[in-house]
């Protein structure tokens, strides 16, 4: 990428979605090049791009993610081409495989051969979203003779959201870049290279969680609750297991025996501090710098702050202008 990028997390919380149109206006000017959407148990994740594609038509747009087991493939293919078509060149499609808690128990759809859904997921995205005809038997699904009726003109980039190697390698091989989450800024040297070894010129996007002019103790609490809550989902654990981050095991080991009290408080500060951004916001403009020092193409910010927490004042205090 030749032009920095710097993205922000939307919708942000704090206003209805409605409420943030000004704020996205805004948003240019401040520096920010990039909005992305992501989609749990809020906002889908096209709705609001849909929004900014209008309000701020400088901005690229970009899902992170939308799973690739909650939307049929034709579907996400025409969910994809409609927002393409709507921001010609300025969109991306993050896709991911989400996780067994969003896929099983909120969408009550078997959570089954993760990579192998994303492969195939990828592969048709790359025929359907030209408007090829598309009969096929892949290993997850079949889709038999779907035809987008109306392709954008230019397909968008596929980016693959990606925690461990074979993921990350499916990611830089198949598509057009990688998504990461949940990792450190020296993290990034460790993840980065299985996604470039299929070319430099691959896109990574990072989340990074921020908490800016948030007091320490504030910040730490407010990451031990978001870190106990995702980095024991599975897949979560998988990565940091692979990452190397031993000093998780405490907190591992109470959430098993369902002690959650006692996981909370096992989570070190240092795991807090590499995992959450805190501090001032030109330490944490500072912080975010050394993801993309380390390889990160786009960094995409996530805020993580107290309740009350002006969103205006967030956005205007991460702002690399």
């Amino acid at each position: 990428m030749t032009t920095p990028r710097w993205g922000m997390t939307v919708p942000l919380e704090g206003l209805s979605l409605l409420e943030q149109k000004n704020l996205f206006q805004r948003m240019p000017d401040l520096g920010y090049t990039d909005v992305w959407s992501a989609e749990a148990n809020g906002t889908d994740a096209f709705t609001p791009l849909a929004l900014a594609s209008e309000w701020a038509p400088q901005l690229r747009l970009g899902t992170a993610i939308v799973p690739v087991y909650t939307r049929g493939p034709a579907t996400l293919a025409m969910s994809a081409a409609t927002l393409a078509a709507a921001a010609p060149g300025r969109f991306a499609l993050g896709v991911g495989t989400s996780s067994n808690v969003i896929v099983e128990r909120w969408n009550s759809i078997p959570f089954e051969e993760p990579y192998k859904r994303m492969r195939d997921t990828v592969r048709f995205l790359r025929t359907a979203l030209t408007g090829e005809k598309v009969k096929a038997d892949y290993d997850t699904f079949s889709v038999q003779g779907f035809t987008l009726s109306t392709p954008p003109e230019q397909s968008p980039p596929i980016l693959v959201a990606a925690l461990r190697q074979g993921m990350l390698r499916l990611a830089g091989r198949e598509g057009d870049g990688a998504i990461i989450n949940w990792l450190s800024a020296q993290d990034v040297g460790t993840v980065a290279p299985h996604v470039r070894q299929f070319g430099e010129d691959k896109e990574i996007v990072a989340r990074i969680f921020v908490a800016p002019d948030t007091d320490a103790e504030t910040a730490r609490a407010i990451g031990r609750r978001a870190i106990a809550a995702y980095l024991n989902v599975p897949v979560y654990r998988a990565f940091h297991e692979w990452l190397g981050r031993e000093e998780l095991g405490p907190m591992w080991k109470k959430w098993e025996e369902g002690d959650r009290k006692g996981a909370l408080a096992a989570i070190p500060d240092s795991v807090v501090d590499d995992l959450l951004v805190h501090g001032p916001a030109e330490y944490c403009r500072e912080r975010v710098r050394a993801y993309t020092d380390n390889g990160v193409s786009t960094p995409v910010l996530a805020p993580l702050t107290p309740p009350g927490t002006d969103p205006a004042a967030v956005v205007r205090a991460l702002a690399p202008a």
